[in-house]
């Protein structure tokens, strides 16, 4: 008994050290979605109770999604994520835990994957004692290995308070978003979950300028190795960020139907002599949640000023039906303002510039921003983006966006 109780104030000493979440005024709760693998993903749902009403909000360092229509039936309980076509369905086991699925869109219609949260739990990783501590914060060139043994480059920027460790992932094609673990003995975890993607990370610790034997697991079995060097001037390739133009300038031409099924077309009087930014995006996308966040209030702030966006829906099926549901999560998450059309053609359609934007070369990346001039032509077209995760990156995605649309609106 006297062990037992010295054991849980060693680990509430170490807890609170390592600044993760003490059960308060608002409860904190140990979610895992477990891989048929048997590797598990964790998470943080804070809980709170007010009026008789209970809110559950999901917590990845900075970040809180509040989760929507959280509700009983019998023992059960049910809740859904405000963007994507993701829930959460759990029934009840003991001593408060629960035991259910995740319920996820897909090409194929919904994956799902079992999921536990636990009421005592009051970390994300429990963290190892004995060990000195090693300190990593900073930026670090990363490199991710792909299952076909392809590599891949990558930057990780760590932020570090004891053993707390937070940051994010920059890529390409965007950020990996709100990472949040620790670092414990020689090792690092950090996972994040934001409904649509469960990321979990974990490495070797070689020393403050090395990190090896890194694996990276994402969804239901997608698997990288990955390794890092400290390195403060690390870049990621430029060539990578951005789609090739064809040899001369052109304009687009396409014509889709919108939320309403209303057709649209660029070649539309209300296009014409304005700057138009065409975001290429899909309601599945955490980087385009980012983005739009960003536009949607942009674009009520500016389009005034001769200022036009239109968003190009590329999602899981052509079930029109099904992609007007989930756009129209999306649209009233964000108060989305400008017109949001349905392409039809699908994320993972190899075909899908040929069959929408055939005057491109290659779309690649979700998102990605198409900057027109006031002609109609093709000015500027930015692959990917860095959200607010990113910090000093979100700002200058923001300052790239704004001096492109300054400079087109005067000419």
């Amino acid at each position: 008994m006297r062990i037992s109780l010295l054991m849980n104030i060693v680990l509430l000493i170490f807890l609170t050290v390592c600044g993760q979440d003490k059960a308060d005024a608002v409860a904190s709760l140990r979610a895992v979605i477990h891989r048929p693998d048997g590797i598990d993903i964790p998470f943080t749902i804070l809980s709170k109770k007010q009026n008789g009403e209970r809110s559950w909000v999901v917590k990845n360092s900075d970040e809180r999604i509040a989760l929507k229509n959280l509700r009983k039936a019998g023992d059960s309980l049910f809740t859904e994520f405000p963007v994507f076509e993701s829930q959460l369905h759990l029934g009840p086991l003991r001593d408060g835990e629960y035991r259910g699925y995740w319920f996820k869109g897909s090409p194929e219609g919904y994956n799902t994957q079992a999921l536990s949260v636990y009421p005592n739990q009051h970390f994300r990783f429990k963290p190892k004692t004995g060990k000195p501590l090693p300190m990593i914060a900073g930026r670090w060139a990363v490199s991710f290995t792909r299952p076909d043994k392809r590599q891949r480059p990558a930057i990780a920027e760590f932020k570090q308070k004891g053993c707390r460790l937070t940051g994010t992932i920059l890529t390409p094609s965007g950020d990996y978003r709100y990472l949040e673990g620790i670092v414990s003995g020689d090792s690092l975890q950090l996972s994040t979950f934001d409904g649509s993607h469960a990321f979990y990370f974990r490495a070797h610790i070689d020393s403050d300028h090395k990190i090896s034997g890194g694996l990276y697991f994402s969804g239901t079995s997608h698997l990288e190795s990955w390794s890092a060097i400290k390195n403060p001037e690390a870049k990621l390739p430029v060539d990578n960020q951005k789609i090739d133009l064809s040899t001369e300038k052109k304009g687009l031409d396409f014509s889709f139907p919108d939320l309403n099924g209303k057709m649209l077309s660029i070649k539309d009087k209300r296009f014409r002599n304005k700057v138009v930014i065409i975001q290429l995006m899909g309601s599945w996308c955490s980087n385009c949640m980012d983005e739009t966040a960003f536009l949607s209030e942009y674009y009520r702030k500016n389009k005034s000023r001769g200022i036009e966006i239109i968003a190009l829906a590329y999602e899981f099926s052509t079930d029109t039906a099904r992609s007007r549901k989930s756009l129209r999560k999306f649209q009233a998450r964000f108060h989305i303002q400008y017109p949001v059309l349905i392409t039809g053609v699908t994320a993972s359609d190899s075909l899908r510039t040929q069959k929408t934007l055939p005057q491109l070369e290659r779309v690649e990346n979700f998102p990605t921003s198409i900057f027109l001039d006031k002609s109609g032509k093709v000015q500027k077209i930015d692959a990917g983006f860095n959200g607010p995760a990113t910090g000093e990156h979100y700002e200058e995605q923001k300052k790239m966006c704004y001096s492109t649309v300054d400079k087109l609106l005067s000419e």
